[in-house]
């Protein structure tokens, strides 16, 4: 039966169905199965959803949606909230720094309508998420890096801060004791901090804020502030960050892989296990030494997420509540 007859018998005789394009309806002429996906009566919507263990991140960010804001000014204040937590030593203020001892952050943020602005290797400015929207909103530009972007945040007001706190000077110190070099799969509860959000008007927003990968080479930028790998945003469809080893990302654009299979009718825990099978089955792939995980929303609010080993956690705001959940992952054993 062709997908058209069967909506106008399927309406006719009231089988009750809900309205949804037809882009999400799939029909197998050769056996006749007609299969829904990912219909529902109704979008969800405030919803936040960040890497990590990051409850207050969150929390900031559900109170600007609930209050009617904006899901763009939603990422950024709270990935502001990681940037300025000390204790975080893989974004913002406290940072571990490369092999030479500085600091340098990472960020991006992605708006509904497509737009993208993105600072890299930044050193002595905190909230690089902010920074990274003023690129957006007020440059003809998409990236800046380095002198670069830092000059254009003095001439913006933003003030300069010495990022290397006791407590990662004293981590860089022992490191160079024996000055090892290789990914460390993250067993914490903190990384690269990535963000997504759904407003009240159900547009949706992301951001993407990190420290980069500790003790790293300088000049060294990872996944999180370009586009498409460590976040991806299409307001049409929905959105995926990134988190992890950003050289496996990149090598995959990830995020951008997830939402484009979210526009096949993939849900965001199908395309996100996808994107992880696609790291994982790469010739010659080593991915017992390093570790990915990607969150994603679709326009529904529907969530997915999923890592290469255990350990990856996110936050998530739905129906009034902020909750902390442990993913699934693709190593079991």
């Amino acid at each position: 039966m062709k997908r058209r007859n069967f909506i106008k018998k399927a309406s006719a005789t009231g089988l009750g169905l809900v309205t949804v394009s037809s882009s999400i309806i799939s029909c197998d002429e050769e056996s006749g199965k007609k299969e829904l996906y990912g219909a529902t009566l109704k979008p969800q919507r405030p919803v936040v959803i960040a890497t990590w263990n990051t409850p207050l991140a969150v929390e900031t960010a559900a109170k600007i949606l609930e209050n009617g804001g904006s899901a763009l000014d939603a990422v950024e204040y709270g990935c502001r909230i990681e940037e300025a937590n000390e204790k975080n030593q893989t974004v913002g203020k406290g940072g571990l720094p490369d092999r030479d001892g500085d600091v340098t952050l990472d960020a991006c943020i992605m708006n509904d309508k497509g737009d993208y602005g993105a600072v890299l290797g930044v050193k002595n400015i905190t909230h690089v998420i902010s920074l990274a929207r003023k690129v957006m909103e007020d440059t003809p530009h998409v990236i800046l890096i380095g002198d670069g972007a830092e000059k254009f945040a003095y001439e913006k007001g933003f003030e300069r801060e010495n990022l290397l706190t006791e407590n990662s000077k004293k981590a860089w110190e022992k490191w160079k004791e024996k000055s090892e070099y290789k990914p460390i799969i993250n067993k914490e509860n903190h990384d690269t901090i990535g963000m997504l959000a759904i407003d009240k008007k159900g547009n949706i927003s992301g951001a993407c804020t990190t420290s980069g990968l500790a003790y790293k080479m300088a000049g060294r930028v990872g996944d999180s502030p370009i586009i498409g790998g460590g976040l991806f945003v299409d307001n049409e469809i929905g959105g995926a960050s990134a988190t992890g080893l950003g050289e496996e990302v990149l090598k995959t654009v990830g995020s951008f892989l997830i939402v484009e299979l979210m526009r096949q009718g993939k849900t965001p825990q199908e395309a996100c296990e996808i994107a992880i099978d696609r790291i994982v089955k790469k010739p010659n792939s080593n991915f017992n030494n390093f570790q990915v995980g990607y969150i994603a929303v679709n326009k529904n609010g529907e969530t997915g997420a999923y890592s290469i080993h255990e350990w990856f956690s996110y936050n998530l705001f739905k129906a009034g509540k902020n909750v902390n959940i442990k993913s699934d992952y693709f190593k079991k054993v």
